[in-house]
């Protein structure tokens, strides 16, 4: 009898032999609300202003993942980088919600499909092609995952209160950014992806099995879609990377 691929036979069993509840203690002081931050910058940036208050250190033998507090309008977020790939963001926003947190945004940079959306936009991500392999770990395997719409219908209201232009649409989660071809490209073009990325897949896969409220922005930044890679460089090219952690920041607090 052939085997089926590893990732398609998952039996979603709980707990798990490592079950994150039982080996990390929720802290009284974990706010309800994180931010998921992908740039390192900002948030050395925020440290520098006096905006961030340390709340615990995590840790993995690269070294340690500090989740910090930051207030904003009166109510106490979160705020985490968890690294780059969605087994690294999918680990780290577990233990969040061991800790405690349970409304959760996350944002990021991501590729785009499409050369008309310009570099810095606000995209609010609808579903992702699951081209990873940490997803299928929390959900049953399909071809694509969905942020729930009470949660989309409630960042699009924040954003355009707060006159934050945006687009909408699917991304493409991968593993691999080194085997974007051009042929796959084209396939995820063909199936409506406008963007591409590393961990959006995932961590919606991570929210659905734990049951909390998820959902992500991301900025566009290099163009993927044409004949040669365009990095989209340029000198004011990091400025949109702290616009979009306070539109995430804005949205989380409407969770």
């Amino acid at each position: 009898m052939e085997k089926s691929l590893p990732f398609l036979t998952h039996d979603y069993e709980r707990p798990a032999v490592i079950e994150p509840t039982k080996v990390i203690s929720s802290i009284p002081e974990m706010p309800e609300r994180a931010v998921i931050l992908f740039y390192q910058g900002v948030i050395e940036s925020l440290l520098k202003k006096g905006l961030l208050k340390k709340i615990v250190d995590r840790r993995s033998e690269v070294g340690l993942f500090p989740v910090y507090e930051i207030e904003h309008r009166g109510e106490r977020v979160a705020l985490l980088n968890p690294g780059l790939g969605a087994p690294s963001a999918a680990g780290f926003y577990e233990e969040l919600i061991a800790l405690g947190v349970r409304k959760t945004v996350a944002c990021g940079s991501c590729g785009v499909l499409k050369r008309e959306i310009p570099r810095g936009e606000i995209i609010v991500v609808e579903s992702a092609v699951r081209d990873e392999g940490t997803s299928f770990h929390y959900v049953e395997p399909s071809r694509e995952i969905s942020v729930d719409k009470s949660v989309i219908e409630m960042i699009e209201s924040t954003l355009r209160r707060l006159s934050i232009p945006y687009v909408k649409g699917k991304t493409w989660t991968t593993d691999a950014f080194y085997r974007e071809t051009k042929r796959i490209v084209s396939r995820r073009i063909d199936e409506g992806c406008i963007t591409v990325e590393m961990e959006a897949s995932a961590l919606m896969a991570v929210s659905k099995f734990r049951n909390v409220v998820f959902g992500q922005l991301l900025s566009s930044g290099d163009d993927v879609s044409g004949e040669e890679w365009d990095r989209r460089f340029h000198p004011e090219a990091s400025n949109h990377k702290e616009r979009v952690f306070w539109a995430a920041l804005e949205c989380c607090l409407r969770l």
